[in-house]
């Protein structure tokens, strides 16, 4: 596949992947529909912690420095690899490397820890309550420490004129449920909805695409992994 593909994911991450898209062969165009912004929370005084887990790169990202410097020396468990990688940048030393899903990094962790090891959850307001509920059910304390909040940016019909043209698209790329919900609202209005009509919508996972299944005749392909590589994968498919 090529063509014209929409990069939805916040900055800077849309322009990282536009670079990869080009060197592809695609032709991209940026409207993030959502923004993350990070939060001043910091660690709840409350005792010791057996462990720190971060499902996610963006957790560790926006977390505030005196956070991280809060939790180094504790066991880490990320996500996934590149998360791993963001905690590993931020001096967080030898993270134990998940499956790429909070589900299955909950399920890693309650392989590991004791019944009942109290964990430090870096976090996203925005979030589903899997990961918690998992470890609770293991008997393992995890408290969740919001690191970033995600926003839904609101575009005005001048600015998706500006930013998306007149051609249509071949593909859509969404990383959250947040922003499949944001563009669902938008095709409802005429400066994009015919841009969208032949469009595949390549979602990182089938949570991320509920919000698209109510538009009849919609090509929605699911990513084999949470992540950009099997997104991309599945682009190229």
């Amino acid at each position: 596949m090529s063509g014209r593909v929409l990069i939805t994911r916040p900055e800077p991450g849309a322009a990282r992947t536009a670079k990869r898209l080009e060197a592809l062969g695609f032709d991209p165009a940026r409207l993030p529909l959502t923004e993350i912004r990070p939060t001043c929370t910091q660690l709840p005084g409350e005792g010791d912690f057996d462990a720190v887990a971060i499902p996610s790169a963006n957790a560790i990202r926006h977390a505030q420095p005196s956070l991280l410097r809060a939790v180094a020396g504790l066991p880490v468990f990320a996500g996934g690899r590149r998360t791993a990688e963001a905690a590993a940048e931020a001096g967080l030393d030898d993270p134990t490397i998940g499956p790429g899903d909070g589900q299955g990094l909950a399920t890693l962790m309650a392989s590991r820890l004791a019944r009942d090891a109290r964990v430090v959850y870096l976090c996203g307001r925005v979030r589903t309550r899997g990961f918690e509920e998992t470890l609770r059910a293991a008997g393992i304390e995890a408290t969740p420490v919001e690191t970033y909040d995600t926003t839904v940016l609101d575009h005005t019909d001048e600015k998706l004129a500006g930013t998306l043209g007149s051609e249509a698209f071949d593909a859509v790329l969404l990383y959250s449920r947040v922003a499949a919900q944001a563009l669902a609202k938008l095709t409802d209005r005429s400066v994009i909805s015919p841009l969208l009509g032949r469009a595949a919508f390549i979602c990182m996972s089938r949570r991320v695409a509920e919000p698209l299944y109510p538009f009849d005749g919609a090509c929605i392909r699911i990513a084999a992994a949470p992540d950009e590589e099997a997104m991309l994968a599945r682009l190229a498919a």
